[in-house]
């Protein structure tokens, strides 16, 4: 099944001050990435092409990295999950286009869970993210993204002692 997942925000900021945020993923100092409510992205080193890692049960590795203006995941897992994502800077109008772009091809049980459960959860995160860099770059967010029933319940369920 092939999936094509967007989510982005205009950041009230120039492009460098935008792609400092993506630059900072995984870092110590990350200000996008929504952590406190969110497994953390962890990588094996600094970000840059080679660097392997991810977010809870999702792994990747980084295929391709412009500082400041883009970087790219390719999927390692979990398994029926081929395709990457990637947070890409724009200019816009007004400030800073971020984009986060998902695209892969779902086999095998990840035809179910992706529809089921990670696209939910995944699409919470990213827009608790893009707040975060909104605020990151000292601008407002007027309506907070807020988490669904079915986010919640998932959420619920993923912290039942099994």
């Amino acid at each position: 099944m092939p999936v094509l997942n967007i989510h982005e925000r205009v950041l009230p900021a120039p492009e460098s001050e935008v792609g400092a945020l993506v630059d900072g993923l995984s870092g110590p100092d990350d200000r996008l990435w929504p952590a406190r409510a969110w497994p953390r992205m962890r990588l094996d080193g600094p970000l840059a092409v080679g660097a392997r890692g991810g977010h809870g049960p999702v792994r990747y590795r980084v295929v391709g990295y412009q500082p400041g203006r883009w970087v790219r995941f390719e999927f390692t897992g979990p398994r029926g999950f081929d395709g990457f994502h990637e947070f890409t800077v724009q200019p816009a109008p007004g400030g800073t286009l971020l984009r986060h772009t998902l695209a892969m091809r779902t086999h095998g049980a990840a035809r179910l869970s992706w529809p089921l459960v990670f696209r939910w959860l995944h699409d919470a995160l990213l827009e608790d993210g893009l707040d975060r860099g909104v605020r990151a770059c000292g601008g407002e967010v007027p309506v907070p993204a807020r988490w669904g029933f079915a986010v919640r319940l998932l959420r619920t369920l993923a912290r039942r002692p099994r």
